[in-house]
């Protein structure tokens, strides 16, 4: 499956449009990696924990939204784009979408 954020994909020819996609996943926090995060926020530094739990949501996101691809007969998806918000105190909502199409 191709996966671009511009209009089309370079050397094929979009053949039909199957529709918008997409794909979506709510992550809480962890208690292990707040107590990590309250000592990073007082001397500084990436908050690895963060970090890791945001990749993993955008794959997770990203394969929801690959196999609706799939299901409508696509094998690209174009003009993919990524969304985040917090939904609660401690959770936020990881969501991606973009337009399922066929390329040649």
């Amino acid at each position: 499956m191709f996966l671009t954020n511009i209009e089309d994909v370079p050397g094929k020819t979009i053949t039909v449009c199957h529709g918008i996609v997409s794909g979506s996943t709510v992550r809480a926090k962890h208690v292990g990696r707040d107590i990590m995060a309250s000592f990073k926020n007082i001397f500084g530094g990436e908050l690895k924990g963060y970090t890791e739990l945001l990749g993993e949501s955008r794959e997770q996101a990203i394969d929801r939204m690959k196999g609706q691809a799939q299901q409508m007969g696509a094998n690209a998806i174009v003009n993919v784009r990524f969304s985040t918000s917090s939904v609660a105190a401690g959770a936020a909502e990881i969501y991606v979408y973009g337009t399922a199409v066929t390329v040649e």
